[in-house]
């Protein structure tokens, strides 16, 4: 839906199942309808679609396109972002670090981005922009030297060259704007604003320069330039506070350098603080959040440095000496503590009143996956879930 200063918000369909177009439709009609008719009854509200590769791939099959527009027009919906992050399935089976095979190093990511970004084309109401979430290049520990950590950040900033060249020939026919919104998470190759600075100015920019200077016969400040017109970052809310680090700090440094934010994904971590006196309970509740399915890396603050582990077991089986962890388990929004336990709430409250001030990105995307996985009293009604998310967020915006 259309709030004020033309922000769009929507939930990212990523919570409801959908390994291929039949089922993915099916989840959709059965969800989307009646969250709409709660949350922007007289208004257009748009979708926040995730598609897996095999999803993509029947849209393009028979009338399947042209049947899911008719149908968005006649509920009154739209779509306007996509999340192109996982590629395959993602649920009921065990994820963890393969939500990013395969990688940027890869022609099949390079294949799929660029489907989703044809059919987001043929998608997007007239006049709308439009952006797709995806993947911090690869996992950090697939790639074990330092030569094939380089390596793997050149093929990966050539392949989604290709993909701004493509949205700059998509802007060329169409007018319709598009990006790629680069989505930095814990033990991803880029994990902070930092590394994604590096990015740029280390392989993007430069790579880029030569590539459009043969391609586009651009000189280097228009090929900048249209490199970060159409590669932009997913500011993660959840992602951004696991790094510890504010977000008008990583606002103001990305702005800086002249770097977009495509897209917003409004989402909170678990935050675990230590006094001393109930850490064993602490402890038990943050144990019933160990499920197989993801991967929920922890961070840890100490000397002013990011200390992560790879996955919750690691810190539930350690020494247990700690006085604040944060662990990527997307949790809902609305709610500031559980138990013992916090979230990382306050960065979305941050956030929403740097927007009142600098409309930095117009696309907000709730983004919490894991209803499915949460301790049982936690769980509710799933659309009664997301509808309470998206009120939660309007009251507060």
């Amino acid at each position: 839906m259309q709030l004020r200063d033309n922000f769009h918000l929507t939930y990212c369909t990523n919570i409801h199942p959908g390994q291929d177009w039949k089922s993915t439709f099916e989840s959709i009609k059965s969800h989307v309808p009646g969250i709409k008719q709660e949350v922007s009854k007289e208004q257009p509200f748009g979708l926040g679609l995730r598609l897996s590769n095999k999803a993509s791939e029947e849209l393009d099959l028979g009338d399947n396109m042209s049947h899911f527009k008719s149908w968005l027009h006649d509920n009154n919906l739209y779509v306007f972002t996509m999340n192109g992050f996982p590629y395959g399935n993602f649920h009921d089976e065990r994820v963890k670090d393969m939500v990013h095979a395969p990688d940027w190093t890869t022609s099949d990511r390079l294949k799929y981005t660029k489907r989703l970004f044809r059919q987001l084309s043929v998608l997007i109401p007239e006049g709308m922009n439009g952006g797709i979430s995806t993947s911090p290049i690869t996992y950090k520990y697939w790639h074990k030297t330092e030569s094939e950590t380089q390596n793997t950040f050149q093929v990966g900033a050539k392949n989604m060259l290709e993909v701004a060249k493509q949205l700059f020939e998509i802007e060329q026919t169409t007018e319709t704007y598009l990006h790629l919104d680069i989505e930095p998470e814990p033990d991803g190759l880029l994990e902070n604003s930092d590394e994604v600075l590096m990015f740029y100015s280390d392989y993007l920019v430069p790579l880029g320069i030569a590539y459009f200077k043969q391609e586009l016969g651009l000189n280097p400040d228009a090929a900048e330039a249209l490199i970060k017109k159409y590669i932009t970052v997913c500011y993660d809310v959840c992602h951004f506070s696991l790094a510890y680090e504010e977000p008008t700090d990583t606002f103001a440094k990305l702005k800086a350098n002249n770097i977009r934010v495509g897209k917003i994904q409004v989402s909170a971590a678990l935050k675990i603080l230590f006094n001393g006196t109930n850490d064993e309970r602490i402890w038990e509740e943050l144990s019933q959040f160990n499920e197989p399915t993801y991967l929920h890396q922890v961070t840890e603050k100490i000397d002013g440095k990011v200390k992560t582990y790879s996955d919750l077991p690691l810190v539930l089986e350690g020494e247990r000496n700690h006085k604040e962890l944060r662990a990527h388990y997307h949790v809902p929004i609305f709610l500031e503590k559980y138990g013992e336990l916090f979230s990382t709430q306050d960065h979305i409250l941050k956030t929403m009143e740097y927007l009142r001030i600098d409309p930095i990105s117009e696309h907000l995307e709730i983004e919490t996956y894991t209803w499915d996985m949460l301790p049982t009293d936690l769980k509710q009604d799933l659309s009664v879930s997301i509808i309470r998310e998206i009120e939660w967020f309007k009251s507060h915006m």
